[in-house]
């Protein structure tokens, strides 16, 4: 069975959102079942679209990470475009009023992981939209880790970025309208004044227990170094190497399931394989990003392969890799800072915002065991959705 996405609900019948003059939050992973980009498919249906807003990697994914494209306007519907990239405050709210909009929409594909930046734009727009009064539409998109896994820690609010904007865990298991709603509420009880005017125009055919594969759907990578459902599941943990100065496979086929540096030898698969992980089995292997961490340098270290998708556990397999080669490597491992830190008096290690809080970085440094810092895996019930 097909799942029908909150975008082709829209499609079919436009009539589900009011309004006179519609913007979407949108990108390439915006999509029809039948592989129409949203926006278009919108204006083709006569639906009242004025304005399109783009995310990191722009609305049609030409760039890496930490990168937005510039287009002032769309070229298939002829719509302008507002860049939303790591705009916030008094910055994105001056975006959407010069709009002219009277709803604002969201359609993007999320991978379910806390430190993937799309939930965070759909945040900081419902924020931005609560502050100037305009409703938010989510239309809503399953969760290719499906909805009844959580793993890994909950951000510590100290630790907030654009990696991670509230206090959710980094395998979160919801869908975008469900953690819309979450985040909403939540800014709600912390203001005490009343939440931000959103909906969901919901999906149909999705249960929790569906992988990708299971939806009948489309994959179209959500971005340049997420190729697979298959990346995307195991992003969900080795997203941490990008804290480290461990290349994380960008610059190759296989980004975030191959992992290694020129200084890693020979004992790294087999450290890794004794650990006995569940679900998963390390293939010593050599690389050459073509770009990013030592591009152009022949790098040494393992792929990560998934055997039972069910058993595996992607936070935990990234923190016993990311701990073996800081006490195989003591004297060539380090933690990365975030771009621009040089510009900072006191730069917060990207490792420091990517799990939420300092507790990874200063657990491995002493040497103790930071798999003592996983919470227990959580199981969300089967049936139904959290809107």
């Amino acid at each position: 069975m097909t799942v029908l996405t909150g975008a082709d609900r829209l499609v079919a019948d436009p009539t589900l959102v009011a309004g006179r003059r519609w913007g979407l939050v949108t990108n390439y992973t915006g999509v029809t079942a039948d592989l129409r980009l949203t926006s278009s498919a919108l204006v083709a249906a006569g639906a009242p679209l004025r304005a399109i807003f783009g995310p990191e990697h722009g609305i049609r994914g030409t760039v890496q990470a930490g990168f937005s494209e510039d287009h002032a306007e769309d070229s298939e519907t002829g719509l302008p475009v507002y860049d939303t990239y790591l705009r916030t405050g008094a910055a994105l709210d001056e975006v959407l009023e010069r709009a002219e909009i009277d709803v604002l929409l969201v359609d993007l594909q999320d991978i379910g992981v806390r430190f993937y930046t799309y939930v965070w734009t759909m945040v900081d727009c419902l924020r931005s939209a609560g502050r100037i009064g305009l409703p938010v539409v989510v239309l809503d998109r399953p969760d290719p880790l499906r909805g009844v896994g959580v793993e890994g820690p909950v951000l510590d609010p100290a630790f907030a970025s654009f990696v991670g904007r509230s206090p959710i865990p980094q395998r979160h298991g919801l869908t975008m309208g469900e953690l819309a709603g979450v985040v909403n509420d939540a800014d709600a009880a912390e203001s005490g004044s009343p939440p931000a005017d959103l909906s969901v125009v919901e999906m149909t055919g999705w249960d929790r227990t569906m992988w990708w594969s299971d939806t009948g759907l489309p994959w179209v990578l959500p971005s340049p170094n997420i190729p697979t459902p298959e990346s995307a599941l195991v992003y969900a943990g080795t997203g941490l190497v990008e804290g480290t100065n461990l290349s994380e496979g960008r610059g190759t086929t296989r980004p975030f399931e191959l992992v290694g540096a020129p200084w890693v030898d020979r004992r790294f698969a087999p450290a890794l394989n004794r650990l006995g992980l569940p679900g998963v089995v390390f293939r010593e292997t050599w690389f050459s990003p073509t770009f990013h961490k030592y591009a152009g340098e022949v790098v040494a270290g393992v792929q990560v392969h998934v055997t039972d998708r069910e058993a595996f556990e992607t936070v935990r397999t990234a923190v016993c890799l990311i701990d073996v080669a800081a006490r195989l490597y003591s004297e060539d491992f380090a933690w990365r800072l975030p771009e621009g830190a040089e510009m900072l008096s006191e730069p917060t290690p990207f490792i420091d915002l990517l799990w939420g809080s300092d507790a990874l970085r200063r657990t491995v440094d002493a040497g103790g065991d930071p798999v003592g810092l996983l919470p227990p895996l959580a199981r969300v019930p089967a049936g139904g959705t959290r809107y």
